[in-house]
C-alpha cells in the first residue's frame, strides 16, 4: 500500500505539473547544483588546500561525532541521559556487528569500524538539513573511505596469513578444471570491491537529494497546487532519513565482511 500511495502521489505531481504549470515559467530546476564544490571564502578556483563547503561539512560531521561520543557520555552516569543512551546504543550496535561478522579476531579493529560508521551516519544526517551540503554524495569522499578499507583489509590479510591470503581467490571446493577460471573471477571481484563500495553510498545519497530538489522545483512551479509535491517531499524526506542510516550500516557491514575475508581467507 505504501508503494502504491507513493507512486500515486508521484503521478499526480507530474500530471499537475504538466497541466497547471505557467505557460511561460522562468523556473529552472537544477537538482545537481546542490552538489557543486565551492570555496568558503569566495573565488572560483579550488586547489587541494582550498577550504570548501565539503571541508566545512566534513568538519561538522567530525564535531558531531565528538559531541555525541565524548561530550555526550563524559558524565558516565549509571542512569544515562538521552545523549549517553544514544552513544551507548551506537557503541553496542557496532561492537555486536563486528563480533558477529568478523569474529573475535576482528574486535581489535572495532575503533576503526566505529569511526567509519559514525562519520558516515553523521555526514548523511547533516546533509538532510536544508541548505546544508552532503559530503557523502561525492565520490571523491566515499572513494577515499572505500580505498582505506580496501588497503587496510589487504594489508591485514597478508600480514596475518602471508601467502595463505591468496587462498581467498582459490575455490578449493570447486572442480579442479574450474578453479583457475574461478580464481580470475574472484580476483577481479576483489579489486572491484572499492568501486562498488564507494559508488553504492554516493549514488544512493545523491539520488535521494536530487529527487527532493526536483519535487521542490515542482512545488515552486505549481502555485495553488504546490501541496501535491509537498506531500511527495515529505514522503521522500522520510525515506531519506531511513536511507541515511541504512547506507551507513551497509558500508559498515561490508567493511566487516571484507575484514572477515582478510582474517579467515580460505574458502
Amino acid at each position: 500500500m505504501g508503494k502504491i500511495f507513493f507512486f500515486a502521489v508521484l503521478a499526480l505531481v507530474v500530471v499537475s505539473g504538466l497541466i497547471f504549470a505557467p505557460a511561460e515559467s522562468k523556473l529552472a530546476i537544477h537538482p545537481m547544483d546542490q552538489f557543486i564544490v565551492q570555496p568558503l571564502f569566495g573565488g572560483d578556483h579550488v586547489s587541494w588546500y582550498t577550504p570548501t563547503n565539503v571541508t566545512l561539512w566534513m568538519g561538522l560531521a567530525v564535531a558531531a561525532v565528538f559531541a555525541l561520543l565524548v561530550l555526550g557520555s563524559s558524565r558516565r552516569a549509571i542512569v544515562p541521559g538521552r545523549t549517553q543512551s544514544v552513544a551507548e546504543l551506537a557503541y553496542g550496535f557496532i561492537y555486536k556487528m563486528v563480533e558477529d561478522v568478523a569474529g573475535k579476531d576482528g574486535v581489535k579493529f572495532f575503533p576503526y569500524i566505529m569511526t567509519l560508521f559514525m562519520f558516515i551516519v553523521m555526514a548523511n544526517f547533516l546533509g538532510l538539513i536544508p541548505m546544508s551540503f552532503t559530503t557523502t554524495s561525492h565520490i571523491a569522499v566515499t572513494a577515499i573511505l572505500a580505498a582505506l578499507v580496501f588497503f587496510t583489509v589487504t594489508i591485514v590479510g597478508f600480514v596475518k596469513n602471508g601467502a595463505g591470503f591468496l587462498g581467498l581467490f582459490w575455490v578449493s571446493s570447486a572442480p579442479l578444471a574450474l578453479r583457475p577460471i574461478l580464481a580470475i573471477i574472484e580476483l577481479i571481484s576483489y579489486f572491484v570491491r572499492p568501486v562498488s563500495h564507494s559508488i553504492r553510498l554516493a549514488g544512493n545519497v545523491m539520488a535521494g537529494h536530487a529527487v527532493l530538489k526536483v519535487f521542490a522545483g515542482f512545488a515552486g512551479a505549481l502555485g495553488l497546487f504546490s501541496f501535491l509535491p509537498i506531500f511527495a517531499i515529505t514522503a521522500v524526506y522520510a525515506l531519506e532519513v531511513l536511507v541515511a542510516f541504512i547506507q551507513a550500516y551497509v558500508f559498515t557491514i561490508l567493511t566487516c565482511v571484507y575484514l572477515k575475508d582478510a582474517l579467515h581467507p580460505s574458502h
